[in-house]
Parts: C-alpha cells; structure tokens; sequence
C-alpha cells in the first residue's frame, strides 16, 4: 500500500510522523546494547518541579525576604535533591527555575554587558552553570525562564552591543518607538525584519546551552498572555527562539506560556515543545492553589485544545501541586481530581510542592503507575463524551482497543456519575480497572455508576466485551427538520453532509423530526456539533420541558467534536429540539439515536 505524502499531512500529524519515525529508524540502527538514547523532545510530556507555585505563595515561610524571594540557589538544590530521592525513580526529572533569577529581592533586573540576563548573586552566588551541574549530577535535567522580547532594562540607552554580532546594538533590534510587548508589558516589541534581531535571540539562547539548560518557559507569550494585536504578536519571537534552539546543537524543550491563542496552535505546534492553554493554577494566596482559582477553570478551558497534543507537543495545564496536604489548599477529593484531569488531557506533569514535605497522600497521588502511564502512553488525551455539565465524563479510545474513562462530580455536594458504555461506542458487557486503588472492578453491564464526593472523581480502564453500537442518524440540515428564529443551513466541511444548523441564538431553535424508536425510555443521543466557545443549549423531546446542557468547546467554527445526552423518547415518531433560549447555543451537525434505551 502506498503510504501518503507527509506534506498533505498538517503541522501537528507531520510532527508526530518525523517524532516516530526517527525513533524507529534509530531503534532499528543501532544494536540493542547501544540502543541507550535520549528521547526525542517531547515525545511524552514531560515530568519534573518547578518553582514558580511557592514563590507566588502567601504560604507562611515560604517566602521570607519578601514577595518571590522563596527563588534561590539553596532551595533549588534542595528540591533537586528531593527530587532525585523521591519521584525520579517515576519519571519526574525537569528541575525548572522559574521567573526571578537574575531579579534582587527588590525585583530588579541584572544584565551582562550584552543585554542578556545575569543571575543575581544574592539568590545564585554559584551562578546558573553550577545549578545546571547540580542538577545534572543528579541524573536530572535543568530548566530556566525568560520573558518574551527585549526586556526594557536590558535596552539600556540603546548602544548595548549585542553579543557576537558586530555592529548590532539594542536599538537596532526593536521597533524606533519603542513599543512595548508580552503579558506585562515589561518588554520592548522585537522586530525580526531587522538583521540584528535574531543575533540577539541567538545569544540568548548561545549563552542558556553554554550554561548546560535543557527546558526554557518563555513567557508572556502572545497571542495570549492576556493580551491581543500586533503589538502583542510573538509568533515571530517564538520562531526566532525556535531558530536560535536549534543553532546551539543543544537539545533543548522550548515551552511557550500563557493563555495562549487557540487561533494560533499551529504556529506553538510548528516552533514549539509545549504550550500553556491557561492562566496561572496559582491562587497567589495564603495557598499554592485553591479550587475555584484556578484548578476548577481547566474543565471547561482544556476541551478545545485536546486534538492539538501529540508526540512533539503538547498542551500545558499549569502546575500540579496535589502533594502537600494543607500548603496546597485542596481537599483530597479535589487533589485526585486535579491529578486525574492533568493525566488524562496529556498535560506535562510538573508538581510546585515542596518535595521535602510531601504527606503520604500526595506521595501516593504523584508516584501512582497506573495513572502515570495514561499520560505517558501516548495515546490521544481524553475529552467529554458529555456536557460541561456539573456531572462529566471525560474518555479516550486507546490504541489497544480499551478506554480511558473519567468520572468528576464538579458540584459543590456528593452526587452520583454515569458511564454509559453507548457514549462509548458499544453496548453490552466491559471489564473495569479501578487505576488509582491499582484493583480490578469486574464485568460490568451497560455502564457504571460511582457516587461522588464534592469536587470527586474516579478513573479507570474500561476493556469492552460487548459489540459495536447500533445507531441512527439524523442530519440537522434534513429537509423535514423544522427551523425557528434566526436558526439556518450552513456549510461546513468538516460536517458529516457538508452542511449544519447554525445562527442558533436568542430564540433560535432546531428540531429534529421523525426521530423513531421502537421502544419508551432514556435514551443517550450523540450529538455532533461545533462550537468556537462553550455555549448552552436546552435539549427537549415532544414538546416536554428541556434539560439545560453547556456543551464543551470544539476550538473554532470549523471542528466538529460529539457529546451524548440523555433524552426521554416514545416508542414510535418523535421530535428533538435544540433550542438557544436566551442566548447562544452552538452549531448542530447531526445526531445519533441508538437503537435501543440505556
């Protein structure tokens, strides 16, 4: 069989061909006593600490001389150890210094004589390089941050020389009226039209592989970062990272933060290792995080990005600081939910704790193998097969034929969840493995029910042993369906007829007639629709009173994704009814009723 053209491939397939395909070349190349090699880069997410959640932190302690002041040289090396002596063993071993190495305890900035940031030698009397050897010594690998764009400390007058470029000052490499750039606007914007510009990145980056960096965090990055428009468009700034990277010989992780614009996942796919999908975890109080800032956000932030991850790249949802009991500010029930999400959207599993004061509980969360392996097999990350509704289930297929499945109860009070194996796929009998308690359920019929804590969660393996789903469509755009309000056809490549029902908003309505069945009861009816932002639709049936369901972003008005929600039919002819209400609901491709009740 004729394999296709890799450039017919997009941006995030052709990364992921060349990631495995040189893999195996080297793994068919080289005898297997030799076989010992680095990965390539981000070929699973990455594992590791950093420092920013107990600098941020109002904890008591924590951050004794002063905002930021927990950054310095000794508590690194301190968690390097812990690190080596805990969770390396489990795959943990990024050692990532985050914002404030080369600021005094008064936040201020350091420069060498080319613009380029110096430790300060309060917080790093040793000096970056011997941080890095530390931590490699420990068999660990070092990551540094630097904020994107010219800081405006390092511009100085405008004649600092930029290294190994002769001729080149600062003020040859930003725009003459000095706009300003990144998340804070702390920087100056860099024009990469003029020929100094990348020498300066080249330097930065010349000087990070000097010191023995193997994972930058830039910063600040837009689109994102709180900020839109030219002036705050890094694109060319990540590329031109990207460029220098490469030029050092060095293999190092380029992760881009935060918030970033979804518009853009092509440009953080092709330049980058990793990309923040969010604002900061941390709560910046007397905490590292709490649930409602901003741990409880990535549920309904993290669906529109889960087909943009893969080997070479993957989407980044913050700290996971679940190890610490209280300095976390966390329930347990909402720490495993913390750490379930984390491992089954893909995310880098990087923890803020303190990793010398881990309780048992968040030892046995962090260093759990089975909930470790979700997220470095390299399967596709999980995403709803329900509504962002309180009650969610969030699932995968694997490439072994078997599911991950998630259930969270995201109410503030207990409540029972509700796998149905429909929503899956297929009917009849699964096998369940229950991964955090490491135990196998046993068969179960249809679906499974669990009762949950406030904020709880559970995960597991879902083997199915029953037969494919039968089921019947119904395309929104049918001739029979019945229209309301502003409700219209549209086109839509990537719909199942070319075609949807969109413009479904302030008492738009679509509804689907002739829906037949041939038995009464509760049925679990896939709905495939698109959605540029997570949006609410009240489902009915025959004209009865309709459930509120908000239905989770596809990422833009071209992809279609599919929930399932519960629907109460007749035995024979019946309607179905999508309607906006108030406000706006998403886009309707079709739907999918099974032949038979749940």
């Amino acid at each position: 069989m004729r394999s296709p053209s890799t450039s017919a491939l997009p941006v995030r397939g052709l990364r992921t061909v060349l990631v495995l395909a040189l893999t195996a070349a080297f793994a068919a190349a080289v005898p297997a006593a030799q076989a010992e090699t680095p990965a390539p880069i981000a070929a699973k997410p990455y594992m590791g600490w950093s420092s920013w959640s107990m600098q941020s932190s109002k904890y008591p302690g924590l951050n004794d001389k002063g905002d930021y002041s927990y950054l310095t040289e000794a508590n690194v090396l301190k968690q390097t150890d812990a690190l080596a002596s805990k969770l390396k063993k489990y795959g943990y071993d990024y050692v990532n210094i985050d914002a404030g190495w080369w600021m005094d305890w008064n936040w201020k900035q350091g420069y060498d004589q080319y613009g380029r940031q110096k430790a300060d030698p309060a917080r790093f009397p040793s000096g970056m390089k011997a941080v890095a050897d530390h931590i490699h010594a420990k068999g660990l690998k070092a990551g540094i941050y630097l904020p994107v764009g010219l800081e405006k400390g390092a511009y100085g007058d405008g004649s600092t020389p930029i290294w190994n470029a002769d001729g080149c000052t600062t003020a040859d490499i930003v725009y003459p009226d000095l706009r300003t750039t990144n998340g804070w606007d702390s920087s100056y914007k860099i024009d990469f039209d003029r020929p100094c510009a990348q020498k300066y990145i080249d330097s930065q980056a010349q000087l990070l592989a000097g010191w023995g960096y193997d994972f930058l965090k830039l910063d600040g990055v837009g689109p994102g970062s709180g900020k839109s428009g030219d002036q705050y468009d890094n694109v060319a700034d990540v590329a031109a990272w990207h460029k220098a990277i490469a030029a050092t010989g060095r293999p190092i992780h380029l992760e881009a933060s935060w918030s970033l614009d979804f518009g853009h996942a092509a440009d953080w796919q092709k330049y980058t290792n990793g990309w923040r999908i969010d604002t900061d975890v941390e709560c910046y109080c007397n905490t590292l995080v709490s649930w409602e800032n901003s741990v409880d956000d990535r549920w309904d932030d993290t669906p529109a990005w889960t087909g943009e991850a893969g080997p070479g790249g993957w989407n980044d949802l913050d700290s996971l600081d679940v190890g610490n009991g209280a300095m976390d500010g966390l329930t347990k029930a909402e720490r495993q939910s913390y750490a379930t999400l984390w491992a089954i959207a893909k995310s880098p599993l990087f923890t803020g704790d303190d990793l010398t004061k881990l309780d048992d509980y968040g030892v046995s969360l962090l260093t759990n193998r089975d909930v470790i392996a979700i997220d470095q097999s390299g399967n596709p990350p999980a995403r709803p097969i329900t509504p962002s509704d309180p009650q969610q289930v969030w699932a995968a297929k694997n490439a072994d034929g078997t599911y991950t499945v998630a259930l969270f109860n995201l109410a503030d009070s207990p409540s029972a969840v509700t796998a149905d194996w429909t929503a899956l796929g297929f009917t009849g009998k699964a096998s369940v493995r229950d991964l955090w308690n490491h135990e196998n359920l046993g068969s179960f019929q249809n679906k499974i029910t669990e009762a949950l804590p406030a904020h709880g969660s559970r995960l597991f393996t879902v083997t199915p042993k029953g037969s494919a789903l039968a089921a019947t469509g119904y395309e929104a755009e049918a001739s029979g369906n019945t229209l309301s309000g502003n409700a219209s056809v549209a086109g839509c490549d990537a719909c199942s007829g070319q075609k949807k029902v969109g413009n479904l908003y302030q008492g738009g309505k679509l509804t689907f007639n002739d829906v037949v069945v041939d038995r009464a009861g509760t049925y679990l009816v896939k709905v495939a629709y698109i959605s540029g932002d997570s949006r609410p639709a009240v489902v009915s049936a025959n004209s009865g009173s309709g459930t509120s369901h908000k239905f989770p972003s596809t990422g833009d008005w071209g992809t279609v994704a599919t929930v399932s929600v519960p629907v109460v039919l007749k035995a024979g002819a019946n309607t179905i009814s999508f309607d906006s209400g108030s406000g706006y609901a998403p886009d309707v491709d079709r739907i999918d009723v099974p032949k038979s009740p749940r």
